[in-house]
């Protein structure tokens, strides 16, 4: 027989007697009221109660201990078998440091790094003054072997070396300062302060990025500028395209070009030329600046786009395109709008600095911008013309853009409105009645960038007429803020016919995470936003679609210093 159950169920009945004393009411034998019985009773069943829940305490607090025990030992175990095979072990509220992945230890080190901070706070305010000197030791070394480093090969040498010994002395600090709530508020306040950090850096960084984008790299303006010094020293007679019969001919293919940036121009027309299964029958008409007019003709004299026609005319030699015409020049010489784009105070928040450089782009004054309104005026000879902007590469052969049935529609692009935030309320003010009253908030957006205009059905439905009314009642910047795509969609509104998806894909200048397939596919990819890919601060991943159409080698690119 087990004894263990002998004595349990001598112990059971022991309790089970002492528990029905109470129970048994005797009558007092001196007359009185019992009271004194009952008293007894229930401090029996007191002391009974009360034995029974300190056993089931200890019981609990002896599991628990030996729970916490394990957990403690196991974690201090992993946090000294840093430089075991399986890394980051000691870290245990990173569960993804268990993945191979090619940063698994960068992200391990600066673990460390964090917990280290927060031990070397607690061993100072302990006055462990030892401690806390070879915590702060430890953080400098980590610190130097993780560096910028954000994939394991690119860790110093030193790192395994440095990560062992920050885990040892993270496990010495475990040891002795380990305390949950502590330690969870210390976390707490650094990812607040961390969270602070990040918005401030964006900030910045949307404010560099507005500033940046306004910038022309020396190189290119070396470029322009070489090129316009040989373009003057050349004689006039020199100085003419061929094939000029084919400028006013209908039955060719025409694209309208607007730019004052000469590299981005040449990419656009190599690009397209390379990719076209007929150049011969392809003919650019270049407009650009007074500043930029000899370095475009110059360019393109010594780097004539094979057997396609190109023409680069002057905007300032548009003597129609004047104030008391055109709404946008006559904007521009109100005291206001001087005021608006002009104004020398500086503002007083990174926050409003970035919203002042966004609305005061160069960009926005320029009428290189606005050309794309006076299409018909530019080619009256015309009755189709394909508009590029200067920040795409052409991938694919674009005549087919020719042969699409606009349906009677003026504009044929790209619709936009897979996402809410490519819809009409995202651009126009629907607040103002005007807009209110005419457009639908919930209308699908469109690209500008590749275009192709129907230029007698322009004229039919006065498109011109129809922006100079929008914009004449714009003065006050009341129905949009910036930019030529919101009158662009109010001016085409109801007369845009969509094209297929594949013909022009978008955010090479903002969106880190198109598909490449998506890219590849494209006949136009554009890169529209203010990471442009002549630009330092390009994607490094988007610009080799577009550097493949730049002869690095040519001797202007190269003694400007241009390279990929």
């Amino acid at each position: 027989m087990n004894t263990n159950l002998v004595v349990d169920d001598k112990a059971k009945a022991q309790n089970s007697s002492a528990e029905h004393v109470p129970l048994i009411y005797k009558a007092p034998k001196d007359g009185s009221d019992g009271h004194q019985v009952d008293t007894a009773a229930k401090i029996a069943r007191r002391k009974l109660r009360e034995i029974r829940r300190e056993k089931r305490a200890m019981d609990l607090v002896r599991k628990d201990d030996e729970a916490l025990v394990k957990l403690e030992n196991a974690a201090i175990e992993r946090s000294k078998a840093v430089d075991s095979a399986v890394l980051g072990k000691y870290s245990i509220w990173r569960k993804e440091n268990e993945n191979e992945n090619s940063d698994s230890t960068v992200r391990l080190m600066r673990d460390q790094i964090i917990m280290a901070r927060v031990y070397s706070v607690l061993a100072k305010s302990k006055n462990k003054h030892g401690l806390y000197q070879e915590l702060q030791s430890r953080i400098k070394e980590s610190h130097r072997a993780v560096g910028e480093a954000t994939a394991d090969a690119e860790l110093h040498r030193s790192a395994p070396d440095r990560m062992r010994a920050m885990g040892q002395v993270l496990t010495k600090a475990r040891e002795e300062l380990y305390d949950c709530k502590v330690i969870s508020q210390r976390l707490r306040a650094m990812l607040q302060s961390a969270d602070e950090q990040v918005r401030s850096l964006k900030k910045q960084s949307t404010f560099l990025s507005q500033l940046a984008a306004k910038t022309i790299p020396n190189s290119i303006h070396c470029l322009s500028m070489r090129l316009t010094i040989d373009y003057y020293l050349l004689p006039v007679e020199k100085r003419k395209f061929p094939r000029s019969e084919n400028l006013e001919n209908p039955e060719l293919y025409h694209y309208a070009l607007f730019s004052d940036n000469v590299l981005a121009a040449s990419v656009v027309v190599n690009s397209t030329i390379m990719n076209a299964k007929e150049p011969e029958k392809h003919v650019f008409h270049l407009v650009t600046d007074k500043l930029n007019f000899g370095a475009m003709n110059m360019w393109f004299l010594l780097n004539p786009p094979g057997k396609a026609t190109i023409h680069v005319e002057n905007v300032d030699e548009f003597k129609w395109l004047n104030s008391s015409y055109c709404p946008v020049l006559r904007q521009l010489e109100s005291a206001a709008m001087k005021e608006f784009y002009f104004k020398a105070d500086r503002p007083t928040t990174l926050s409003a600095g970035s919203s002042n450089l966004k609305y005061r782009n160069p960009k926005y004054l320029s009428m290189l911008n606005h050309l794309r309104f006076y299409l018909p005026e530019i080619y009256p000879k015309l009755d189709k013309i394909l508009f590029l902007d200067d920040d795409i590469v052409v991938q694919k052969d674009l005549t087919g853009l020719w042969d699409v049935d606009l349906n009677g529609m003026v504009n044929g692009a790209v619709f936009t409105c897979g996402e809410s935030f490519h819809r009409f309320d995202k651009y126009l003010n629907f607040s103002n009645p005007h807009i209110a009253r005419n457009f639908d908030p919930n209308a699908c957006g469109w690209a500008y960038g590749m275009n192709i205009f129907d230029l007698k059905q322009w004229k039919n439905k006065d498109i011109t007429g129809i922006y100079h009314k929008w914009q004449t009642m714009n003065e006050d910047r009341v129905l949009w803020k910036l930019g030529t795509l919101p009158p662009g969609l109010m001016t085409f509104y109801k007369l845009t016919h969509p094209l297929d998806k594949s013909w022009h894909v978008l955010g090479l200048g903002y969106n880190p995470s198109i598909d490449r397939s998506e890219i590849d596919n494209a006949a136009v990819a554009h890169y529209n936003g203010n990471m442009k890919p002549w630009l330092e601060l390009a994607m490094t991943k988007y610009r080799p679609y577009w550097t493949r159409y730049i002869k690095y080698d040519h001797p202007y690119i190269r003694g400007c210093n241009l390279s990929e």
